[in-house]
């Protein structure tokens, strides 16, 4: 296959096609793999520079293809870039190597110990499929091509239907960046089309594949994967409902601010955020008090069109059958209109211990469920109905005692806030963007510096030459990269940090 975009746009890519650009990520892969540090971050500061090149033809097909906001896409595209050169300066660094050097040691303790060496090394060909709701940060160079890409994974991404055209637009800047930057020809490439998709998941020479968006098209990917003769990590992100609780003391204290900030929240992005609370617990017996709060706070709301009519379809479906359960009623009505007004809907602890699906019915789109409840001890027992979770958070008082309820939160969610809004997940070093099933379907996150890690695997060396070691594991350290030498942490600046045994 031709990886030009132009080819992707034109028609869908055949089996062909897909067959001869994975062929071309994993030769790419294999010269790319010898790159040091330096070299492959020069490869990813390219292609933020390329994107920023291009950022307002980016922006503007963007805007016509998604019906987003051109603030709000602006705003997405800074943040790619940032990520892009957040991960070439956390791969200089190289801790993600966690290069472990064991010296021949005779007197070990449990016998004569062999010259071992350890290090991380990439996963080969990395197959990533885009989002409709983040057209940039989780799309051609959204963060599972970048954290491949930095991990020393060659990508064969495939476009998401919704924005075919941005996607081309966007690996067009891609290659052009890489060829500038002399990275290897086929480290990146561009399919689209189902069968593509299907093919990609499939090829054996695929050894991990990235995913962003429903549950059931992800979990359509893991179950086809695991059907494979070779199963293969599949890092997906399947969304979740992202539940708030209420104390009674922080109700009582804040309740209007906390209406506020969750309608703000959940319609944010026209509520097609994965992270969008979706659900609202709070004290039971002000449905009335609640109602015209919400109301007045959705006062000035400027609705907006869905990302595509196969969205909106999705979400008046799933509004429609949350509100035909029972113990379910409309809080604040709204509407399926081209541009939907937000709905809010309303139930009780009592209905939901009947039937906990009620919890587990996502409305992708400006709709939330309030559930009600009679006495704070409850908590813990509702937040155990759950699912795992991308989020979850806890508005409180610094004097609540909610130990028990935290606990069970964190236990159940990947990212756990604390008078907060879980809309809004910034790229940084302690960021963990995941969840337990079905939020993911792994133990690792998407944003941070820490997703480089689940492109790669470890490796240990035995007794081998120094001259044939791999760079991180030689007693030189030609890279320069933090090594753990015997037991002791040393990094390149000469400083060593004894570590607990």
């Amino acid at each position: 296959m031709s990886a030009t975009p132009e080819t992707a746009l034109a028609a869908p890519t055949t089996a062909a096609e897909l067959d001869a650009a994975v062929e071309a990520a994993q030769a790419a892969f294999e010269q790319g793999r010898l790159a040091d540090p330096a070299t492959r971050a020069g490869w990813l500061e390219a292609v933020a520079a390329g994107l920023e090149h291009d950022a307002a033809g980016l922006v503007e097909t963007a805007v016509r293809e998604t019906h987003l906001a051109a603030a709000r896409l602006e705003g997405e595209l800074n943040r790619t870039v940032f990520q892009l050169r957040l991960l070439a300066d956390e791969i200089r660094l190289g801790e993600h190597f966690d290069a472990t050097i064991d010296h021949a040691d005779p007197e070990w303790g449990m016998g004569p110990r062999p010259d071992l060496r350890r290090y991380n090394v990439p996963l080969g060909v990395v197959g990533v499929f885009g989002a409709s709701n983040f057209p940039f940060a989780f799309s051609v160079m959204g963060g599972d091509t970048a954290s491949a890409l930095a991990a020393g994974c060659a990508v064969v991404h495939k476009a998401h239907d919704a924005h075919r055209e941005l996607a081309a637009r966007t690996a067009r800047a891609v290659l052009a960046a890489l060829e500038g930057a002399g990275a290897p020809s086929g480290l990146f490439s561009l399919v689209t089309g189902r069968q593509a998709g299907e093919a990609l998941v499939d090829h054996p020479l695929v050894k991990a594949v990235g995913f962003t968006g429903s549950t059931a098209g992800g979990r359509a990917l893991l179950d086809r994967i695991a059907a494979r003769p070779e199963p293969i990590p599949f890092f997906g992100e399947l969304g979740g409902i992202n539940a708030v609780f209420v104390t009674p003391k922080a109700w009582a204290a804040r309740r209007a601010d906390i209406l506020n900030g969750y309608a703000a929240s959940f319609t944010l992005g026209m509520g097609q955020f994965c992270t969008k609370p979706g659900l609202l617990f709070v004290p039971a017996g002000q449905a009335e008090g609640i109602r015209s709060a919400l109301e007045a706070a959705l006062a000035g709301f400027t609705p907006a069109r869905l990302l595509s009519p196969r969205l909106h379809a999705g979400y008046a479906d799933a509004v429609d059958s949350l509100r035909g359960s029972a113990g379910v009623r409309v809080l604040v009505e709204g509407d399926f209109a081209e541009e939907p007004a937000p709905t809010v809907l309303r139930t009780t602890a009592e209905a939901v211990r009947i039937n906990p699906e009620l919890l587990r019915q996502e409305m992708f789109g400006p709709a939330s469920l309030v559930v009600e409840y009679a006495d704070e001890a409850e908590l813990p027992a509702l937040a155990g109905l759950l699912e795992g979770q991308l989020t979850t958070t806890l508005q409180a008082e610094a004097d609540d005692d909610v130990t028990a309820l935290a606990a069970r939160l964190a236990d159940i969610s990947g990212r756990v806030l604390w008078n907060g809004w879980p809309t809004g997940v910034t790229v940084s070093y302690a960021q963990h963007h995941g969840g337990p099933y079905p939020a993911t379907t792994s133990a690792t996150t998407s944003v941070g510096t820490a997703a480089i890690r689940r492109f790669l695997r470890p490796v240990a060396f035995q007794q081998f030459p120094a001259e044939q070691l791999p760079e991180p594991l030689r007693d030189s350290n030609p890279w320069r990269v933090p090594q753990r030498v015997d037991g002791v942490w040393r990094h390149p600046d000469g400083a060593a940090r004894e570590e607990q045994q």
